[in-house]
């Protein structure tokens, strides 16, 4: 017998997200074509070479997605969850389907009440997510894959503006680090995405103490919080950033205020105003809880160098975390809807 090696939960997993290892017998493995190893019925992608496994009828029933945490710099795939009628996903239909997509129940459930196009899975691959959409479809929940070619372009990367030009038929942007000015006409603006950057920074400073043990000597934490507006184009998948931080507010003139917070609230009206034809989605803080499950925040570690204090040497780790690559991934999914699907825009 051969064990389910996909489904052995990882040490991050919960325990109500951690199925029953399952054998299989010799006659229920499949075969990858590519490197003639034999994987469990379950899994969709090969565990040894990650190529795509033939779909039997034996084991159409018995396979599950195998959902790996994406490296950053790897391109997936995105299955998003469309509004809907989703009246017949409660009690134990919610609970399998937040075990095929590897969800807490109340994550999915989040996910489900937020009423605008959401991710419930990041696949590796289009075929798993495809997989997750077929397995969907059937239930009768409505869903749609995006690449994440489509949310995070290689090319791709918002333009930060340091202060704006606010003309007639016009809008002047001066970008950020004398990299130029660009314009558009306010007939030109598609989309205005509103939300907020969040980071945080924790560090830690430890030393040895007598035995094996590290004690902390210090500890210090440090967040921030910018109010935030994506501006996209017509021409050329042009777009540009407004951070509250460190933004030139001269073009509100008497309208300026002292308070960033507030000439942000102004701008953004203005803006608006100008811009008629453009939609305005903000519902990005409403539902950012629910897309951390798939979209988490990026986090990482790194150390701050070493210190002497009183003739002994500490060592100090820095933790960062933020939104931004979190909220540029829901920016661009609306503009993405937008172009495409402007019924489902939010």
């Amino acid at each position: 017998m051969s064990f389910d090696e996909n489904e052995v939960p990882s040490s991050s997993e919960t325990e109500s997200q951690r199925p029953s290892p399952r054998a299989f017998t010799r006659e229920q493995m499949v075969t990858c074509d590519v490197c003639l190893r034999a994987n469990p019925p379950t899994r969709t992608s090969c565990l040894y070479c990650a190529a795509q496994l033939p779909t039997t009828a034996a084991n159409t029933a018995l396979q599950r997605p195998t959902l790996r945490k994406l490296e950053k710099w790897e391109q997936g795939f995105n299955a998003l969850l469309l509004p809907g009628n989703l009246q017949p996903l409660t009690g134990t239909g919610l609970g399998e389907m937040a075990q095929l997509l590897r969800l807490e129940p109340e994550d999915l459930k989040r996910i489900i009440e937020a009423g605008v196009p959401l991710p419930l899975a990041h696949a590796a691959t289009l075929a798993e997510a495809s997989f997750i959409e077929r397995q969907l479809a059937a239930a009768g929940v409505s869903m749609m894959t995006v690449a994440d070619g489509e949310l995070l372009p290689e090319a791709y990367a918002p333009k930060r503006a340091r202060a704006l030009e606010i003309n007639e038929d016009e809008l002047v942007i001066y970008l950020a680090g004398g990299n130029g000015t660009e314009r558009v006409a306010w007939s030109e603006i598609l989309l205005l995405v509103a939300g907020r950057l969040f980071a945080r920074r924790i560090e830690v400073e430890e030393r040895k103490g007598r035995k094996a043990e590290k004690e902390i000597v210090d500890a210090r934490e440090m967040s921030a919080d910018d109010p935030v507006l994506d501006v996209y184009s017509t021409r050329n998948d042009a777009a540009w950033r407004i951070v509250a931080s460190g933004f030139d507010f001269s073009c509100l003139g008497a309208q300026k205020g002292l308070v960033s917070g507030q000439n942000f609230s102004t701008l953004t009206g203005i803006l608006r105003g100008r811009a008629s034809g453009a939609l305005f989605s903000d519902s990005y803080l409403r539902v950012r809880h629910a897309l951390a499950p798939v979209w988490p925040l990026e986090e990482h570690t790194e150390s701050g160098g070493r210190r002497r204090r009183t003739g002994r040497i500490n060592t100090e780790a820095v933790t960062k975390s933020d939104n931004e690559m979190q909220f540029t991934r829901y920016s661009r999914l609306q503009y993405y809807l937008r172009l495409h699907h402007p019924e489902l825009s939010a």
